[in-house]
């Protein structure tokens, strides 16, 4: 299958969408949904995929969720828009499927901030505890972990273990301290992973978009190194307690159909915004950074 990219560096526009160089034209999504039929393959975009690519694919989503779809698909095979872990992910559930990932360079800077052998060595320093990984690692990470959660679950994943186990949480140190925070518990060491592009998106940059648009609603993601800070805003009172949801991926989807606001700030990756203005036309959602 063709790529759709050009020699111009991913730039946003003001309106938070993304430009590539490439504009697709009904011809070109044509062409690829009929290569697909004939392959006999099932596309899946990650809500993270520049809008041209969402829209091309037969299904949108976040990776396990995309990975369900996969499983349950008639097609023998998974073209995976997203990155490595998320493919190996889809693999897993579908064993006897053909899975491609059409970028072999799309990597995840949370994935890659541990891998199996660092794990190893880990566990072997606390024998006893109960090892939580997050759905964005590795296959090799995934096979040394006793439960496997995702950001929507993580807290109660985390809060349903023997509160006298130790737990090792890995790899994300932001979606770990929304753990410790939300659950209390002070036997859980996080591994201090990160996704660069959440991390990026910091407390003082969500502070002044909230400050310049009052009123708005703040959807954060718990990878954000944001997090802490809209709970903060929120204790402080600079934002109702009610406005600010740390969410998922998914639950950012539900939240805006459900959501009144006139405004809604986001805080994660800006290729979200599609799928939250097309779950939500009458919305004006804006990101953070």
């Amino acid at each position: 299958m063709g790529r759709l990219d050009s020699p111009l560096a991913a730039r946003i526009r003001h309106d938070g969408s993304v430009y590539t160089g490439v504009e697709p034209d009904a011809e070109w999504a044509a062409e690829i949904r009929r290569l697909a039929a004939e392959r006999d393959a099932v596309i899946l975009a990650h809500n993270y995929e520049i809008p041209a690519i969402q829209d091309i694919a037969h299904h949108v989503g976040d990776s396990l969720a995309l990975s369900r779809v996969a499983a349950a698909a008639e097609q023998s095979t998974i073209v995976f828009c997203g990155v490595h872990f998320m493919a190996e992910t889809a693999k897993i559930l579908s064993p006897d499927k053909t899975v491609l990932i059409p970028d072999e360079a799309a990597g995840c800077s949370l994935a890659d901030s541990i891998t199996a052998e660092q794990l190893a060595e880990w566990k072997s320093e606390h024998p006893d505890a109960v090892v939580v990984s997050y759905v964005n690692t590795t296959a090799a990470v995934k096979a040394l972990t006793d439960i496997c959660c995702t950001s929507s679950n993580a807290v109660d994943v985390v809060a349903s273990i023997d509160p006298d186990r130790e737990v090792l949480f890995l790899p994300d140190q932001f979606l770990g301290q929304h753990v410790r925070r939300k659950t209390g518990r002070d036997n859980i060491h996080v591994w201090a992973g990160e996704c660069h592009v959440h991390a990026a998106i910091n407390g003082d940059q969500l502070t002044a978009k909230a400050g310049a648009h009052p009123g708005a609603e703040l959807f954060v993601h718990p990878e954000c190194g944001c997090a802490t800070s809209a709970l903060h805003l929120a204790t402080e009172g600079a934002v109702p307690a009610d406005q600010v949801k740390i969410l998922s991926t998914g639950g950012m989807v539900d939240a805006a159909r459900a959501s009144g606001a006139r405004e809604v700030l986001v805080a994660t990756e800006v290729g979200m915004i599609h799928q939250l203005r097309k779950a939500a036309p009458e919305i004006d959602f804006l990101p953070v950074n």
